[in-house]
């Protein structure tokens, strides 16, 4: 088991809502963003009680249907099984509002991200292991390093306001930050 598969693991809470997730049963899913980034970085911190998530990014892939109503009725179905700030997208819509050609699945989607660290998903197996989809890797994430995507390059000041207004300098102070 990966490090990360780990420390997921580990976390009664994001268990939880990973089996709630899972029982969606949506195409190509995870759940990604600061679900893992967050733990990794506590837990390589020793930072207790966790950093508080402003919400848990559920990601699918469903080209078949890419009105947002599915996106809405996931996120119900998620607050009556596990109360929480659900976040639903299906990837393959996601590229209209970045002018970008249609994603080819869930991780591909993740490269057009801003930043490394959050490109890092993990899903709820039906025999409970645990696959973390990571399109970029997981070494900048797992030696505390966060930098720009190549998409993020691109996006340089928005990329520095995200840092900046979720304080990720102060809430994790041994992280480096390269642009």
């Amino acid at each position: 088991m990966s490090l990360i598969a780990a420390i997921i693991a580990q976390d009664p809470v994001g268990m939880k809502q990973l089996r709630a997730a899972r029982s969606l049963r949506l195409p190509d899913w995870c759940i990604a963003a600061g679900f893992v980034r967050n733990r990794v970085w506590d837990h390589l911190h020793g930072i207790t009680p966790p950093t508080p998530l402003a919400d848990i990014d559920m990601l699918y892939y469903d080209a078949s249907d890419l009105s947002k109503a599915p996106e809405e009725a996931c996120e119900a179905q998620l607050n009556a099984l596990e109360p929480a700030p659900w976040q639903v997208r299906n990837q393959a819509r996601m590229h209209v509002w970045k002018g970008l050609p249609q994603h080819k699945s869930t991780a591909d989607s993740m490269t057009y991200w801003l930043e490394t660290v959050t490109a890092i998903g993990v899903r709820l197996e039906p025999d409970d292991s645990l696959t973390v989809v990571a399109p970029l890797g997981t070494d900048d994430l797992l030696g505390l390093q966060c930098r720009p995507t190549a998409f993020g390059r691109t996006q340089l000041a928005e990329y520095n306001a995200r840092i900046s207004a979720k304080r990720w300098r102060e809430l994790w102070p041994k992280v480096r930050f390269v642009d």
